[in-house]
């Protein structure tokens, strides 16, 4: 899980501007970090299939932020694959 501490650190780093919390950056990045955490977990408890399951919700819906990014700016788009190493 998350820990708030570490959700506004991500924020902070991918905000578009001083106020900007909910941007489909910043929400990529907060499900790329969410994701790397608990992939991590699945390789320890292969057998948690509610975990799995949260998993492959989060991975759609960062698909579909960056389906959004791409069609509305794409140099943006290109930066975020960059930089959270998703191509």
């Amino acid at each position: 899980m998350l820990t708030t501490k570490k959700k506004q650190t991500v924020i902070k780093k991918n905000q578009v501007h001083e106020k900007d919390t909910g941007s489909s950056v910043v929400q990529v990045a907060i499900l790329s970090t969410q994701i790397e955490e608990l992939a991590k977990h699945l390789k320890k408890h292969k057998k948690d299939n509610n975990s799995r399951r949260g998993l492959i919700k989060m991975v759609a819906d960062r698909r579909i932020h960056l389906k959004y990014l791409e069609r509305k700016n794409k140099t943006q788009y290109n930066v975020v694959v960059k930089k959270m190493n998703l191509a």
